[in-house]
């Protein structure tokens, strides 16, 4: 941005101020942003120092084939000020979801974001695009998806695949795919992408990552396939809290079946977590209070790429329950489960045959001491 730019455009800080937040609702959003993205306690007065002093990014927001959970998702984060990093403090130029304006005031105004701040603003993209029938299947103003997104991203300085539309092209590009929907890394090349998988992504995520580049100036450090690895270094099942049942061999047969009541492990009835990589145990959903294998049902896995086509989604994905997949997100799909096994085996099974002994025993003294009480 020029000087004249920067000048006439208010930092976070002063506009968190003017949105009635005080210093310390400051200070602890800058906090909880870097914990977010694992940052060390030495680095929150980076994240400080660049809200107090950095102007308002600008931010381009295009919707496609998609279902705007994304934006819900975003919008109803459980902390205020997340919610506000998208409607005040980005400086959200140009959204049909969110902005008040329409037709020729809304292209006007994305024309004159694109304008002024070329280079400088970050675009971000909600669904896929389809490219079947030169684009006809989602059209804006005359334009199709295709041309829209050219032209945005040509003078933008990073884009934000938000989702699994807009990042792997979830359903709409499942078989057989009749509008060809194409994820937004197979469209653009020579820029910066950013995916941020998930239908939809944890609020809190988008937001980190969101921060993460204005602080820094530049793209958070991403796995092999183009993911933060701040919130997908981890697979859902290494932080799950049934993933003990799990290494016990205690799993849910049916949905409706005493198992399921006790909070066993879902893996026999589809769960994905052992092969998702994704911060929904951690961060969870709703200020934190649940996510969806707390609720009682599987992971569907909608963070990984085809996940709507790879295979039914209540069957299990492995005939090796109780050994794990204990890989990073870059190295899964390179070591065979079968080897793993092998080499695992001794040792995983004694410690199984324990961990089932102590939770068997353990069912058995509460009943002895139920009939103990009615007695």
């Amino acid at each position: 941005m020029n000087k004249e730019t920067v000048q006439q455009t208010p930092t976070y800080l002063e506009e968190f101020k003017r949105k009635g937040y005080s210093r310390k609702d400051f200070l602890k959003f800058c906090t909880l942003m870097a914990a977010y993205l694992g940052l060390e306690n030495a680095a929150i007065g980076q994240v400080v120092k660049a809200m107090t002093v950095k102007p308002r990014l600008p931010v381009i927001w295009l919707h496609f084939q998609e279902c705007t959970c994304c934006s819900e998702s975003f919008i109803r984060s459980s902390h205020p000020i997340v919610a506000d990093v998208l409607l005040d403090q980005i400086s959200l130029d140009y959204s049909e979801t969110l902005m008040a304006a329409s037709g020729f005031q809304a292209e006007e105004a994305m024309k004159n974001t694109m304008t002024k701040y070329k280079g400088e603003y970050i675009l971000c993209v909600e669904g896929s695009v389809p490219t079947a029938a030169d684009g006809v299947y989602c059209m804006i103003g005359g334009k199709t998806s295709m041309q829209i997104l050219e032209e945005a991203a040509e003078g933008a300085k990073a884009v934000i695949a938000w989702g699994s539309c807009a990042s792997n092209g979830c359903v709409q590009a499942a078989k057989p795919n009749p509008t060809s929907a194409t994820p937004i890394h197979k469209l653009l090349k020579g820029k910066p992408i950013i995916k941020v998988p998930g239908c939809p992504p944890i609020g809190e995520v988008m937001a980190g990552v969101i921060v993460h580049v204005v602080t820094f100036g530049r793209l958070p450090e991403l796995d092999g396939l183009g993911r933060p690895k701040a919130f997908y270094s981890k697979r859902v099942h290494d932080t799950c809290y049934r993933r003990p049942y799990y290494d016990a061999g205690l799993y849910v047969e049916s949905f409706d079946d005493d198992n399921a009541k006790k909070g066993y492990c879902l893996y026999k009835v589809g769960c994905k977590g052992p092969s998702t990589y994704n911060a929904c145990g951690v961060t969870k959903w709703n200020n934190g209070v649940s996510f969806p294998i707390q609720s009682g049902h599987g992971c569907f896995g909608c963070s990984e790429e085809n996940y709507w086509d790879n295979g039914r989604i209540y069957e299990r994905a492995s005939a090796f329950p109780g050994f794990g997949i204990e890989a990073t997100a870059d190295q899964v799909g390179k070591v065979a489960l079968g080897v793993t096994a092998v080499a695992l085996g001794a040792h995983a099974v004694m410690t199984n045959v324990r961990k089932r002994k102590l939770i068997k025993g353990l069912e058995k003294e509460g009943k002895d001491s139920e009939h103990e009480l009615k007695d």
